[in-house]
């Protein structure tokens, strides 16, 4: 729904619909348009009810009453659309499979406020988005952080942006991560079971607390070791300078792969937040030039899966490692 124009509907009160809540049921009758969507049109006197103006989205419907709802033109974007290419694995009606590249920030905000990917969507998107909360915008359901590359949904309309919240909130979307490790976790598989939150010391920094206190949020990370490299000096036989390990999330806090590994010791290569500060060599290795020139986490989202929010279909989408983690990991097989 775009243009200057306002949008006019109306429908008739059924038998089967008196008593019902207004906001809910006009959520029923046009899906496109979240609840707190209708309510808010209610309430901004968007609606009215043979010809009478109401502003209560908590009445209750009578059979019979013509309900007219008038939409207007959605609100344009604050930030303005950006030519930025774009990788692009699927795109629909209802939504956009990105993969986004290392340096790419999601959406707007301290430090980023032009050149991210909500501006580059707003250009390639431009005339098919319905709007997310009346503002023509993309809606974005996840994100990746700025220097990690990967696969990312984003949301075109408001049916789709709740769906997909939904899966997230659930924890049933699929996603799978490749990481670059300092050393190798042990055991080679396992969970990592800890809370989240923001440190107290560091704003930029998450830390991760004890599974059973309140504080934070519970994050739950499932990883493999996929393969090792080198073997550390002075250390016992098997004890790796790296590791490629897959990490499965099964919740999605800020910086969980990376919290969580350097929880347990294994800070991401690269890193240069939850890592030591000598972020261009490993233990007891000279100066590797491609960790050095890497400029940021090793860290890739490879698979995310999920129902499509229209055909409820299972998507599953997967990409392999961009060029600057292929040449660190040929560089590690190296060591």
């Amino acid at each position: 729904m775009t243009g200057s124009q306002d949008d006019i509907r109306s429908i008739t009160a059924s038998e089967a619909d008196e008593g019902e809540r207004l906001d809910r049921w006009m959520a029923a009758q046009w899906p496109e348009l979240s609840r707190s969507r209708c309510k808010a049109l209610v309430e901004a006197g968007a609606l009215a009810v043979n010809g009478e103006v109401v502003t209560d989205p908590a009445a209750k419907l009578r059979k019979g009453h013509v309900y007219t709802l008038t939409v207007p033109p959605l609100e344009p974007a604050v930030p303005k659309p950006e030519n930025i290419p774009l990788d692009i694995l699927h795109e629909d009606d209802a939504l956009i499979v990105i993969n986004k590249p290392a340096g790419l920030t999601v959406h707007p905000g301290a430090g980023a406020w032009t050149g991210t990917l909500v501006h580059a969507l707003l250009y390639h998107c431009k005339g098919t988005l319905s709007g997310i909360g009346g503002v023509e915008r993309p809606g974005i359901v996840h994100r990746l952080d700025k220097d990690t590359s990967g696969v990312l949904v984003v949301a075109k309309t408001d049916m789709a942006h709740r769906f997909l919240s939904k899966q997230f909130a659930r924890h049933s979307v699929e996603r799978a991560y490749m990481a670059f490790t300092r050393g190798a976790p042990r055991p080679r598989s396992g969970t990592v079971a800890t809370r989240i939150a923001r440190s107290t010391r560091d704003r930029l920094k998450m830390t991760a607390l004890d599974w059973n206190g309140t504080a934070g949020k519970e994050a739950i990370t499932h990883y493999q070791v996929l393969e090792t490299f080198g073997q550390e000096a002075k250390a016992p036989i098997g004890t790796p300078l790296a590791a490629l390990v897959e990490c499965r999330l099964e919740t999605g806090r800020t910086h969980q792969i990376r919290v969580h590994m350097d929880h347990i010791g294994h800070a991401l290569v690269g890193d240069r937040i939850y890592g030591p500060q000598r972020v261009n060599q490993l233990k007891g290795v000279p100066d590797i030039p491609e960790i050095k020139s890497l400029g940021r986490q090793a860290l890739h989202a490879a698979v995310l899966g999920f129902i499509h929010p229209e055909t409820r279909e299972e998507m599953v989408f997967e990409t392999g490692l961009p060029e600057d983690l292929q040449v660190l990991h040929a560089a590690l097989k190296r060591v």
